[in-house]
């Protein structure tokens, strides 16, 4: 079943995500279930694709750039839905939560037109150029340079930690149009293709074996000037803006998704008799609990965002709030699973094994976790001058 009722909202629209979710998720795509099987690239993006179709990706964005027109709070149900199932994380989250708002804010009218619908139906993937070497989460003294030339521009300089640039079409590019002391002036965003000559990406292997971080090198590679997005010292205050609503709005699923874990979790230790006792420990039944507690503090901080962003409210740096707890919970939240599923006899049943397993990716994960989108130093800094308003220490 593709697209779907305009008139639905509110619990109509639920039991529809939720119906549709039920029929359509292909087999073997749930972590928690007998057979998983992850999944591929293809597999994946046809999944997306469908997911879109349904009316359940681009919710906000509106139809005339692919979306579907609707509201955050149809945005936040159909992430609550989707959460609630141990689905594969989007393979086009860059796309679909960072370039693509972006481009809403500051894109023409035509790019809207040439970029939007292409993320939505999965036909190009993009990564994010913002992070370098000795500009990570200070990304205000990043040094790759974009030089005038002709109409367009020259880039050199390199980009770290480019989350899927070996697949991706394009990169969203941060680039300094002056001098690194202009600091957050003289930054400027484009939509690079990714097979412009003098680029070269370069995979990173990282801890669980995968090779989704890239380096990416660009020497002297010419941009068009269709694409640049905004004005040339327009960069840092639309990626600012737009980081600080993706904090709070992208992947809203995280807190529904936390609490699937927390339920495979306690289902297999129930099913493994060796691990059962621990759930009868009270010093576990303490940490179950405080994950629990932690839970419903991530939801605490999506719901109330959602209804001011709906009200035209500013959320400020409140996205740092959401990002910090949930991601220190996690990691603390993986470690506690591993630990217990670590109890397991040798001759353990399926169901551990496939929890171990599980679990072991997601504590690999997590660790990254208080990293990306600023690092748990960076949302403390943010919110005690933001949030809390405190002097500077000297």
């Amino acid at each position: 079943m593709d697209g779907m009722t305009p008139e639905l909202s509110g619990e109509a629209f639920r039991r529809y995500a939720r119906d549709w979710l039920r029929d359509n998720a292909p087999s073997g795509f749930l972590a928690d279930q007998p057979g998983y099987t992850p999944p591929g690239l293809e597999q994946s993006l046809a999944w997306e694709a469908a997911m879109h179709r349904a009316g359940l990706a681009g919710i906000t964005w509106p139809k005339a750039y692919g979306g579907h027109g609707r509201t955050l709070r149809e945005h936040l149900i159909a992430n609550q839905e989707i959460g609630r199932l141990a689905l594969p994380e989007s393979v086009s989250s860059i796309g679909k939560e960072l370039a693509g708002p972006i481009i809403l804010a500051v894109g023409t009218e035509e790019q809207k037109l040439r970029y939007l619908p292409p993320i939505l139906e999965m036909r190009e993937m993009w990564c994010q150029g913002f992070s370098e070497p000795d500009a990570g989460s200070d990304l205000a003294g990043l040094r790759t340079r974009a030089v005038p030339d002709g109409d367009g521009w020259r880039v050199t300089g390199q980009k770290i930690w480019t989350s899927g640039a070996y697949k991706a079409k394009r990169c969203l590019l941060l680039a300094r149009t002056g001098t690194v002391e202009d600091r957050h002036k003289g930054l400027a965003l484009f939509a690079v293709p990714m097979d412009t000559p003098g680029i070269r990406v370069v995979p990173i292997r990282q801890m669980n074996d995968k090779q989704s971080f890239c380096e990416v090198f660009f020497d002297d590679v010419r941009v068009e000037p269709e694409d640049a997005l905004g004005k040339p010292d327009e960069g840092w205050s639309a990626a600012i803006r737009v980081l600080g609503i993706e904090r709070a709005t992208n992947r809203m699923y995280r807190a529904w998704r936390f609490e699937n874990e927390l339920r495979h979790l306690v289902a297999a230790c129930r099913q493994d008799e060796s691990l059962a006792p621990l759930l009868r420990d009270s010093a576990y039944r303490q940490r179950i609990a405080a994950t629990v507690t932690d839970i419903e503090m991530v939801k605490g901080h999506v719901e109330p965002v959602v209804e001011a962003l709906v009200a035209g409210q500013a959320i400020g740096a409140r996205g740092s709030l959401m990002k910090l707890h949930w991601s220190e919970a996690h990691q603390r939240f993986a470690a506690l699973a591993q630990e217990m599923l670590g109890m397991a006899a040798p001759d353990a049943p399926p169901s551990t094994l496939q929890a171990q397993k599980r679990f072991q990716e997601i504590y690999l994960q997590a660790r990254a976790e208080t990293i990306y989108a600023g690092t748990t130093e960076i949302q403390l800094g943010i919110i005690a001058d933001r949030v809390l308003q405190l002097p500077k220490g000297k």
